[in-house]
């Protein structure tokens, strides 16, 4: 059998109330019982002794039979079963019981073993020892008090007196009542107290019920419901206007609702987005085995072209020094002269070409110091300021105060050199070269901006600038400037980055880090390989 949340905490605080009040009612009762009866006794000792102070005169002149009167119409009041004298032999001498006048008590019967009990009997008493509860012929049961009468001084003085002096007790009074009056006082009260735990059970409860119902019930009802509507997919909040610990719960559930509702959104669009991160992360890793692949074959290209190089560069020295012997000679046909210099010119830029090819092929190491990027770009800037394609060219400078680097300032000054001079011949009718520089606190790097507005690369080439041996100029380039500038930039540990736009101009941004290890400097990569 399964309760609700009301009927056990109604049940719960129902047998709590009820022991209390059982509890409460027993001791009470006998609280009550016990101050009803110490009353009974007082009364019942107040009126033996009015007995006696108003028979004393009586007593005095030996007038019995008015004494015996006054005792029988005190035995008519209701609630006293009968009062009788007892003389000191334990005769009772008078009683409202006709039939016990004569008699002689015995002392161990209720009255007397209270003072008989021992060897020696009480003269004096106290009125609860004096006292006694039994039960009488009918089964009553009542309460007993007697009262001893002393033999006083104005008893042994008068004529009647027969008792001598030296007797200290002449006699008993005791006086029987009924306890039907405490004991229905007693029921009444109980049944009293019986009645008002019945009505306050059922008051507690109904109240119980109503606060349970209003406070504790519905807020938990509404909760319930709220989380079998999340599981049926509804992330709506739930409306619970209360400024107590529930209120603080429908917040808490509004909350998880929300984390669960933006959790399920970024899973969702995690599972759209999936297959599109699949195929970004499939595309990087055929660009990086794109990479990979060019790099061996630029490895073996620099091994060819540096075996290449060295058995060109001989003839073309022989070939360059005797057509300048020959175009220098005297003898020669003037006629002959403009031929002999365009051999001269051509071999030379032949020779360039050779230089460039074992620059490519090289494999050099980077003698690093400490170095600010600024220093070396105003040597560089100083170095082609001259060149006659910088002539309408405005430079703007944008320096930073950056740290000093780790870096080779020689081969840095070669890579600024080609950026620049390509920059300048992409703007054959002038205009404006900017340049940038500053840190990046959040990558620790230093970057070198170098941006022109000239008439830019288009998207197709845009790819294969560092590739060795393209060029965009024509016979005017031997292709290999940016690929040996994107070498010694990765052989510092930084990377080269450019955005072009046609017709609006072209940025190349260097990134060089601020903390190079020194174990990462002797890599060996080869100047010319991209990577």
């Amino acid at each position: 059998m399964h309760f609700n949340l009301i009927t056990k905490l109604t049940l719960v605080t129902g047998v709590v109330l009820l022991v209390a009040m059982v509890l409460f009612a027993f001791i009470n009762v006998t609280t009550l019982k016990k101050i009803f009866l110490e009353e009974a006794i007082h009364d019942v000792d107040n009126l033996s002794e009015t007995l006696i102070r108003s028979t004393h005169y009586q007593m005095l002149e030996d007038d019995r039979k008015r004494v015996y009167q006054m005792i029988q119409e005190v035995g008519t009041q209701r609630g006293i079963e009968h009062i009788r004298l007892i003389n000191k032999d334990g005769e009772i001498t008078f009683s409202t019981e006709r039939a016990e006048i004569g008699t002689i008590l015995d002392k161990s019967t209720e009255g007397c073993n209270v003072c008989h009990a021992e060897d020696t009997p009480l003269i004096h008493a106290s009125s609860m020892n004096r006292s006694r509860i039994f039960e009488d012929r009918d089964g009553k049961e009542v309460l007993g008090m007697a009262r001893a009468i002393y033999n006083q001084e104005s008893c042994a003085t008068a004529d009647c007196h027969f008792h001598p002096p030296d007797v200290s007790m002449v006699g008993i009074l005791d006086v029987i009542v009924s306890l039907e009056g405490m004991h229905l006082q007693t029921s009444t009260y109980r049944n009293n107290i019986i009645a008002l735990t019945l009505m306050l059970l059922l008051v507690v409860a109904s109240c119980l019920t109503l606060v349970t119902q209003r406070f504790i019930t519905n807020p938990l009802g509404q909760l319930l419901r709220h989380t079998q509507r999340i599981a049926r997919g509804d992330w709506g909040p739930i409306e619970l206007n209360s400024h107590d610990e529930f209120g603080k719960l429908a917040g808490a559930f509004n909350d998880m609702t929300q984390s669960l509702k933006h959790a399920q959104d970024e899973l969702a669009q995690w599972g759209s987005q999936l297959e599109i991160k699949v195929e970004e992360r499939t595309q990087e890793i055929k660009e990086m085995q794109s990479r990979l692949i060019r790099s061996e074959k630029v490895a073996s290209l620099g091994e060819l072209v540096a075996g290449i190089a060295h058995e060109l560069n001989n003839p073309l020295t022989g070939v360059l020094m005797f057509s300048s012997m020959i175009a220098g000679d005297p003898r020669l046909d003037p006629a002959l002269k403009p031929d002999f210099e365009t051999i001269i010119h051509e071999t030379q830029r032949c020779a360039e070409i050779v230089r460039g090819l074992l620059d490519f092929a090289r494999e050099s190491v980077p003698k690093k110091t400490l170095c600010s990027v600024e220093q070396i770009l105003e040597q560089t800037l100083t170095l082609v300021a001259h060149h006659s394609s910088f002539h309408d060219i405005q430079v703007e400078r944008h320096y930073q105060e950056t740290p000093q680097i780790l870096v080779d300032p020689n081969q840095l000054e070669q890579v600024f050199m080609n950026l620049l001079i390509n920059a300048s011949q992409a703007m054959e009718n002038g205009g404006k070269l900017e340049i940038k520089t500053g840190t990046l606190s959040k990558d620790a790097q230093v970057f070198v901006k170098i941006s022109d507005s000239g008439c830019g690369i288009s998207e197709e080439n845009l790819s294969k600038i560092f590739d060795p041996f393209f060029s965009t100029k024509g016979h005017k380039g031997t292709g290999l400037g940016l690929s040996v500038s994107y070498g010694i930039i990765e052989n510092h540990g930084g990377s080269i980055e450019v955005e072009s736009r046609v017709g609006i101009g072209t940025t190349f941004t260097i990134l060089l880090p601020l903390h190079y290890q020194a174990e990462q400097q002797g890599a060996g990569h080869r100047l010319g390989a991209p990577a």
